[in-house]
């Protein structure tokens, strides 16, 4: 049997189950509330009987008949009651429909009622048979003198009783039928979404879904064509930093806006970079679509970032060696020059000549700033990249009021920050107008927290770039493959609470101001 026709008999088999507990208890709820509405109905004609002023003094001296007599038989009838009885204090008949059971003693326990209580709904067998009775107390000022006993036929009780099942019944044979059709519709449904397949191939595809998903090294992202998503992996949540919860709108997710535009746009997209905290992706997409139809769109993602280190250390090793063949070059010369002094017999200018040639090179190896700044990494940070703007025409400066006692405790994220900011500095500087070029570098400790300044003699930014200067793929630069470096700087500044902004960018030049909160430790030792 189908697993659509298993669901089905098994639907239409829960409704019979509900309905018919429906039933009954729907039955014994009516059965007690008509019971208690009788008994209530019996109580009310007792009290209203028992209050009668012509009542409370016959029973005080317990006359028979007469008055009440006429009373009893006219509220019977008024009711359409089985019977109104009112007895003395020892439960004896002053009154009662049948004349000929005055003065005898009530065939059912009167006891409560002479207590002063009144008794509601109670199903008895007395001279007229089954009825639903209540009792209440006459009462004389304090003293009870008597009571009064109403009753109505079981047989009436039950008749309207069967009147509401009946109506009951009607409603749950309407309630099946309508559950069973409600079924069939779902069965229909069923097969419909699923086109057709059974739970075990469903099974076997989701168990294909996760193999491809979390098998690969890639991360997948997929969103609906309403940008909610619909699929990612766990590599797709690493690699982007975000939880990427299924059913989230793209739009409210911290993604980086190379990601949204991808979606956003619908054209193909090959080997794009991205930033995505500390991390350079190269990020796919593809529009997806069946009968005319849009789907949505399908990203994967691949993590560059060890890649793009491997780049920056072998631009560092060329950046050194062209370094090191410049100053071979110029060492060969000051040798050339020296060597034409003592020749030409010029013992004392090549004396003095070098002198200032050993003056000059401890100038150049001593740290850049002095002792303002005590952390290694830093040190080694600026003096690396005071070689590289000496190369480039560029004089790089630590300002004078520069500060930092403390070590730096993340010196990926310092690299990331400050070598982004000095590199594009010195770039501008060299391109510049002012001679000569320059680019000066503030650090500045407070507490754990360091602050940078970097400022160049460069033509400023340009005012429409300003706003989207920190977005991937926004460059000053003409040459392709730049614009990361100032988003990869403000991500690396963000994941540690802090940030990195645009202060300035006239025709003065640029200045970028970094935030690092909880950077420095105490002083290594």
């Amino acid at each position: 049997m189908r697993f659509t026709r298993q669901v089905l008999l098994l639907q239409i088999g829960v409704v019979v189950l509900v309905v018919g507990l429906g039933v009954a208890l729907v039955a014994w709820l009516l059965r007690e509330t008509t019971a208690e509405a009788y008994g209530q109905r019996a109580l009310a004609i007792a009290k209203s009987v028992a209050v009668d002023p012509d009542v409370i003094q016959a029973a005080a001296v317990r006359r028979q008949g007469g008055s009440m007599e006429q009373l009893v038989l006219d509220t019977t009838a008024a009711n359409d009651a089985l019977f109104v009885v009112i007895t003395d204090d020892r439960g004896i008949r002053l009154a009662h429909p049948t004349a000929g059971l005055i003065g005898q003693k009530v065939s059912t326990s009167a006891d409560e009622a002479l207590a002063g209580n009144d008794v509601v709904s109670a199903v008895q067998l007395g001279r007229l048979g089954v009825s639903v009775r209540s009792k209440t107390p006459i009462k004389q000022g304090s003293r009870v003198v008597g009571e009064v006993s109403v009753g109505f036929d079981v047989r009436e009780l039950t008749s309207d009783f069967n009147r509401r099942l009946l109506l009951t019944l009607a409603f749950a044979v309407f309630a099946l039928l309508l559950g069973a059709g409600a079924s069939a519709l779902l069965n229909r449904r069923l097969r419909r979404v699923t086109h057709g397949l059974e739970p075990h191939e469903l099974t076997e595809l989701l168990y294909e879904r996760e193999a491809v998903l979390h098998g690969i090294g890639e991360g997948v992202l997929a969103v609906d064509a309403h940008q909610r998503v619909t699929v990612r992996n766990e590599e797709a949540v690493r690699l982007l930093d975000s939880d990427l919860p299924v059913g989230a709108d793209l739009a409210e997710l911290d993604l980086s806006p190379r990601v949204r535009k991808a979606v956003t746009d619908g054209q193909p997209v090959d080997n794009l970079l991205a930033v995505a905290g500390n991390r350079v992706l190269v990020m796919n997409s593809r529009a997806v679509r069946r009968d005319d139809r849009a789907l949505g769109t399908v990203l994967t993602f691949r993590d560059r970032t060890d890649l793009d280190t491997l780049s920056r250390e072998l631009d560092g090793i060329r950046s050194l060696s062209d370094g090191l063949r410049a100053q071979r070059h110029e060492f060969a010369n000051r040798l050339h020059t020296l060597s034409g002094l003592l020749q030409l017999g010029h013992h004392a200018e090549a004396e003095e000549y070098l002198q200032t040639l050993t003056e000059t090179t401890s100038a150049r190896s001593a740290p850049l700033g002095g002792d303002a700044v005590a952390d290694p990494y830093l040190q080694a940070l600026l003096v690396a990249k005071s070689e590289q703007g000496l190369e480039k025409g560029v004089e790089l400066k630590l300002a004078d009021d520069s500060f930092v006692r403390g070590s730096v405790a993340d010196p990926v994220a310092t690299g990331t920050v400050i070598g982004n900011l000095v590199d594009n500095a010195l770039h501008a500087a060299r391109l510049g107008p002012r001679r000569p070029a320059a680019v000066e570098v503030g650090l500045f400790a407070e507490g754990p927290t360091l602050h940078v300044s970097v400022v160049d003699s460069g033509p400023g930014v340009p005012l429409p770039l300003r706003d989207t200067l920190f977005d991937e793929g926004v460059s000053t630069k003409l040459t392709p493959g730049h614009g990361l470096g100032l988003a990869l700087a403000r991500q690396a500044a963000r994941a540690r609470g802090g940030d990195v902004w645009l202060a300035g960018g006239d025709a003065a030049g640029a200045l970028f101001v970094a935030k690092l909160p909880d950077l420095l430790v105490e002083a290594r030792s």
